[in-house]
């Protein structure tokens, strides 16, 4: 019996909830927004994650973005990513993101070839 009061004493303890030390206080929290659909807002954090974006009207009547985030990974390098994102998609800059392989010469050469035949008007049915 002592064993299993041992045991739940134990368990109780383990699974009492912790201060959570990964919690980090809010430095800069600014936030505008505009009846017309323009916005814009910024935050900081003592840990150093931050992000600044701004927002317009889009022509598809969506939201267009722009801004900037960043933050310090757990392997301690420091990601930076500036974004823009509109009625053609999401696309982000970073130097840590990764970026296609340069295409081989012999397929720059089937391209370049290509490109000279449509403009001379030459076609291939399928």
């Amino acid at each position: 019996m002592k064993l299993v009061l041992l045991a739940c004493l134990v368990a109780l303890a383990a699974a009492a909830p912790r201060p959570d030390e990964d919690e980090a206080k809010i430095l800069v929290d600014e936030r505008q927004a505009t009846a017309d659909g323009n916005f814009n807002y910024r935050y900081e954090t003592e840990n150093g994650i931050s992000e600044d974006r701004l927002g317009t009207p889009g022509s598809e009547g969506q939201s267009n973005m722009e801004g900037t985030f960043s933050y310090t990974s757990p392997e301690g390098v420091f990601v930076i990513v500036t974004y823009i994102a509109d009625e053609f998609g999401f696309k982000a800059d970073s130097p840590l993101l990764p970026t296609p392989h340069p295409l081989p010469a012999h397929a720059i050469e089937q391209i370049r070839v290509a490109e000279e035949q449509r403009a001379q008007g030459i076609t291939f049915e399928k």
